[in-house]
C-alpha cells in the first residue's frame, strides 16, 4: 500500500442539522476531500474486495470523526456504495453530527444479535451512502471490536458495499483501534496542525507499528486553526473499563 499526506483546512460538521453535506464545507475543503478520495482510490486499486478503512488519531480533538464522515460521503458521491460505521464505542459522535439516532447500532448488532436491515441504514442524503451508528455504549469496547462477532459482521457487510469507513478512538488513549486493526485494509491517521504534539504522533505510530497496522497515510486538518481542546479529560474515565 502507498503512503501519502493530505493537508487542508477542514470545516467542522459538529453542528450539522441540515440535509446535505456539500453546503457545510468550504469549496477548498470539499476539493481536498475529493483529492483524498482520489489518493485512496489509487492506493487501494489492487484491493480485490471491499476496502475497510479505519480513521483514527493520536489524541482527541484532531478531527477524525469529521474526516471519516466527509471521506465516506465523497466516496459515495462518486457512485460507490459506502458504509460509515461509528466504531468509537466510548465517545461516539457520528450520530450527533449527522442528527440521527445513535441506537440501535453496532453494539446492538454485536451483543444483542440485533438484525438491523441494511436499508434501515440508508442516509437521506445519498441513496448509496449508509451509516451505522455506535449503538449503546458497552462496558468492554476494545474486546468487542476485536471479537469474532465483529469479524463476522464486517465480513457480512463487506459483501454488500464497495467501501467501509470506520471512525475509531485515538490510538494513544485506548487500545480499541489496535484491537480491530487486523480486520482493516488500512488506517488513516488524522493530525491537527498546531495541536498535535510531536511526541504524541511518535507514540501513535509506534503503537501502530508494533501492531503491524497498515497505515495508508496521514490527513492534516485545521490548517491555520488556533482552537484549544481538552485532550484527555473525557476519555480518561474509560480506562477503568473491565477492571
Amino acid at each position: 500500500m502507498g503512503f501519502f499526506r493530505k493537508r487542508f483546512d477542514m470545516t467542522t460538521l459538529d453542528e450539522i442539522h441540515r440535509r446535505t453535506l456539500h453546503k457545510n464545507l468550504e469549496f477548498t475543503a470539499l476539493e481536498q476531500f475529493k483529492l483524498l478520495r482520489t489518493n485512496l482510490e489509487f492506493t487501494l486499486s489492487d484491493a480485490t474486495s471491499c476496502p475497510i478503512i479505519g480513521v483514527t488519531s493520536s489524541i482527541r480533538g484532531e478531527g477524525k470523526s469529521t474526516t471519516a464522515i466527509n471521506l465516506s460521503y465523497v466516496l459515495a458521491e462518486k457512485g460507490s456504495r459506502v458504509l460509515l460505521i461509528d466504531g468509537d464505542l466510548r465517545l461516539p459522535t457520528v450520530a450527533k453530527k449527522l442528527d440521527i439516532a445513535s441506537t440501535p447500532g453496532l453494539t446492538n448488532m454485536l451483543i444483542d444479535r440485533f438484525d438491523k436491515s441494511i436499508e434501515d441504514l440508508r442516509s437521506t442524503v445519498l441513496d448509496n451512502w449508509y451509516v451505522l451508528p455506535s449503538g449503546d455504549i458497552p462496558p468492554n469496547p476494545s474486546e468487542l471490536l476485536g471479537s469474532g462477532r465483529m469479524r463476522a459482521t464486517l465480513e457480512k457487510l463487506s459483501s454488500q458495499f464497495d467501501y467501509i469507513v470506520i471512525d475509531l478512538p485515538p490510538v494513544n488513549l485506548v487500545s480499541d483501534a489496535l484491537s480491530i486493526s487486523p480486520e482493516l485494509t488500512g488506517m488513516l491517521v488524522v493530525v491537527r496542525e498546531e495541536y498535535t504534539e510531536k511526541k504524541e504522533l511518535e507514540n501513535c505510530f509506534r503503537h501502530l507499528r508494533m501492531s503491524n497496522v497498515n497505515v495508508l497515510g496521514c490527513v492534516m486538518t485545521g490548517a491555520g486553526g488556533r482552537e484549544s481542546y481538552s485532550r484527555y479529560k473525557r476519555y480518561k474515565k474509560y480506562y477503568s473499563y473491565g477492571k
